[in-house]
C-alpha cells in the first residue's frame, strides 16, 4: 500500500484502490452542493489536518523518492481548498446575516477569536500570509524545482551512461540496473511535476485574494440591500466571516507550500531533515559559541532586555560546550579506533595461500604410517596408485600432499580436493582390519565398515591374523585401508582432477611422440 507517496506494508485493498477517486469526485460536487455549516466545519478541520500530515511527511522522509505522489497530492489538497472557498462563500452569503456563526464555528474561531474580532487587522493578516506564500515560498521552490528539473535532464544521459559501464563491467546485474535507470527518470519526472505543480499554489493564492474581495463585497451588497442591515453592522459580520473564510483556507496552503519548499530543496542522505539539521549544527560548535557571545554582549548593553538576551546567550552556550565535548568524543574514537586497526597493506601474490589439489590430512596417530618418508609403505602404495591411474585412466594426477592435522579425532583422516573434504575415514595403525564376508564368524575386536566400499570389518589386534584369516576373513594392513580409500576417492572425482593444467601437459606429452 502506497500512501502518500511513502512505501508501507503492500496488503491487498481493493476498496482503496476505488477511495481516491472517489473523494475527488465528492470534491468537485462540493462545489455544486449547498453544504450545511457542520459539515464545513469537519472539512476544513481535515483540510488542516491533511496539509500538517503532508508536512511532517516531507520533513520525515529521506529523500524524494520516499515521497513521489507530492505532486498530485498538491493538486489534490488545492483543489480541495478551492471547493471548500466556493462551499463557504456560498453559505456566507446566504447565510451569513444570521451571524458570525452562520458559517461554522470554524469560520467564526478563525474570523473572530483569532484575530480578536477587528477587521482591518485580519485584512493585513490575511495580506501578510497570502504574501508570505505567493512571492516568498511558492516562487522560491517553483524555481528550485525547475532548475533541479533542468540539471536532472541534462544530466540524465551521464547518468545512463555510467549504469550502463557498470553493468557492463559486471559492477551491478540487470535488475539493479533497471532499477537505477527507473530512478534517474523518476527524479526528472518529479522535479518537472513540481515545477509545474507550484503555479497551482501560486494560482490558488490569487484565487484566495479574489474569493476575499467577492465575499466582502458581495456581503455587504446582500447585508444592506435584501436584510436591510446598517452598514457597520454588515461590515463587521461579513467582514468577520470572509476574514475568518480566507485564513481557514490561506493556513493550510501556507503549510502545504512549506512542505513542497522542504522536499524540493532536501539533499537525499541518510538522515531524515530533523537528523540532518540536528548532526550538522551540532559538528560547528563555533557558530553557536559566536552566537552565544552576541547575545551576551547586547544583554549587558544599557536599554537592551537584558534577562531575555542573558538567558539565550547561556542557553546558546551551553549548546555550544555539549557540541563540542561531542566533537572532542568522537575525535577520541576515531584516534583509538584507528590506532586498533590493523595497518592494511597492498595484497600480492605471495599472500594468496595455494591449495593443493589433492591433500591427505593424518591424525598425530597416523603419523608413523608416513614417518619413514619414500620407504614408508603409505607413500610406496599412494605412488603405485597414481602409476596404475595413469595406466587405466590415461592422464596423470597431482601430487598426493600429505600433511598432519592436529584436530582431527586421534586415529582419522580425511582426503581433500582443493581444499573441500571429499571423504574421511578411522585408521587404527596398531591393529589390522579384518573384512568379514556374510555368514563369517564373529570376531573379536571393534566392529566398523570398511570406509571404501562399508562393508563390514572389524578392527583385530595383530595377534588374531591366523585367526580372521582361518574363519575367512579377509585381512588388511592400516596402510592399505588408506590407501584403497584415496584410489577410490580420486576415481570418484577424475573429473575435476582434469584442469586445463593437466589438460595441457597431456597435450605437451602426446606432440612429443605425435607431433
Amino acid at each position: 500500500m502506497n500512501i502518500l507517496g511513502i512505501e508501507t506494508a503492500k496488503l491487498p485493498s481493493p476498496s482503496a484502490q476505488g477511495a481516491i477517486p472517489v473523494l475527488v469526485l465528492l470534491v468537485l460536487i462540493m462545489m455544486l452542493v449547498p453544504l450545511p455549516a457542520v459539515m464545513l466545519d469537519v472539512l476544513f478541520t481535515f483540510n488542516i489536518a491533511l496539509s500538517i500530515i503532508v508536512l511532517f511527511t516531507a520533513i520525515n522522509i529521506k529523500s524524494f523518492k520516499d515521497f513521489v505522489a507530492f505532486p498530485t497530492v498538491l493538486l489534490l489538497t488545492t483543489l480541495l481548498r478551492l471547493s471548500l472557498n466556493v462551499a463557504s462563500t456560498r453559505v456566507v452569503l446566504s447565510e451569513g446575516y444570521q451571524g458570525t456563526d452562520a458559517a461554522g464555528k470554524v469560520i467564526e474561531a478563525f474570523g473572530v477569536f483569532l484575530i480578536s474580532g477587528n477587521f482591518a487587522v485580519g485584512i493585513v493578516i490575511f495580506i501578510v500570509i497570502t504574501i508570505i506564500n505567493f512571492v516568498v515560498i511558492t516562487k522560491g521552490s517553483g524555481r528550485v524545482a525547475e532548475v533541479s528539473a533542468r540539471f536532472a535532464l541534462d544530466s540524465m544521459p551521464g547518468k545512463q551512461m555510467a549504469i550502463d559501464a557498470d553493468l557492463n563491467a559486471g559492477i551491478i546485474q540487470q535488475n539493479e540496473a533497471k532499477a537505477r535507470r527507473a530512478e534517474v527518470a523518476q527524479e526528472a519526472d518529479f522535479y518537472g511535476s513540481m515545477d509545474g505543480a507550484s503555479k497551482f499554489v501560486r494560482g490558488d493564492a490569487i484565487a484566495g485574494i479574489m474569493i476575499l474581495v467577492i465575499n466582502l463585497v458581495g456581503g455587504l451588497l446582500v447585508g444592506v440591500l435584501q436584510h436591510d442591515m446598517s452598514f457597520g453592522k454588515a461590515l463587521a459580520t461579513f467582514g468577520a466571516l470572509t476574514i475568518g473564510d480566507g485564513l481557514v483556507a490561506q493556513i493550510p496552503a501556507l503549510i502545504i507550500s512549506t512542505a513542497a519548499g522542504i522536499l524540493v530543496t532536501r539533499v537525499a542522505t541518510e538522515d531524515d531533515f530533523s537528523g540532518q539539521v540536528s548532526k550538522q549544527f551540532q559538528a560547528n560548535s563555533n557558530a553557536l559559541a559566536v552566537v552565544a557571545g552576541i547575545f551576551g554582549v547586547l544583554g549587558v548593553i544599557p536599554g537592551m532586555p537584558h534577562f531575555i538576551f542573558i538567558t539565550f546567550a547561556f542557553l546558546f552556550g551551553g549548546l555550544a560546550y555539549l557540541a563540542h565535548q561531542r566533537t572532542i568524543k568522537r575525535e577520541e574514537e576515531a584516534a583509538v579506533a584507528a590506532r586498533a586497526a590493523p595497518i592494511r597493506e597492498e595484497l600480492e601474490w605471495k599472500d594468496v595461500p595455494i591449495v593443493e589439489p589433492l591433500c591427505l590430512e593424518l591424525a598425530y596417530r597416523l603419523i608413523p604410517l608416513v614417518d619413514r618418508g619414500d620407504e614408508s609403505d603409505l607413500i610406496k602404495r599412494i605412488k603405485a596408485i597414481r602409476r596404475k591411474f595413469v595406466t587405466e585412466v590415461g592422464f596423470l594426477i597431482p601430487s598426493v600432499h600429505i600433511r598432519d592435522n592436529l584436530q582431527l579425532p586421534a586415529e582419522n583422516y580425511r582426503v581433500l580436493l582443493y581444499g573441500a573434504e571429499i571423504g574421511r575415514g578411522q585408521c587404527l595403525p596398531d591393529r589390522l582390519l579384518a573384512i568379514q564376508p556374510s555368514g563369517a564368524e564373529v570376531i573379536n575386536g571393534i566392529a566398523v565398515k570398511d570406509p571404501t566400499f562399508g562393508m563390514p570389518a572389524v578392527w583385530i589386534e595383530r595377534s588374531q591374523r591366523d585367526d580372521a584369516i582361518t574363519k575367512g576373513c579377509t585381512v588388511v594392513e592400516p596402510a592399505v585401508v588408506l590407501a584403497t580409500h584415496l584410489d577410490h576417492l580420486i576415481r570418484q572425482h577424475a573429473s575435476e582432477l582434469l584442469g586445463r593444467q593437466e589438460t595441457q601437459d597431456l597435450l605437451d606429452h602426446f606432440k612429443l611422440s605425435y607431433p
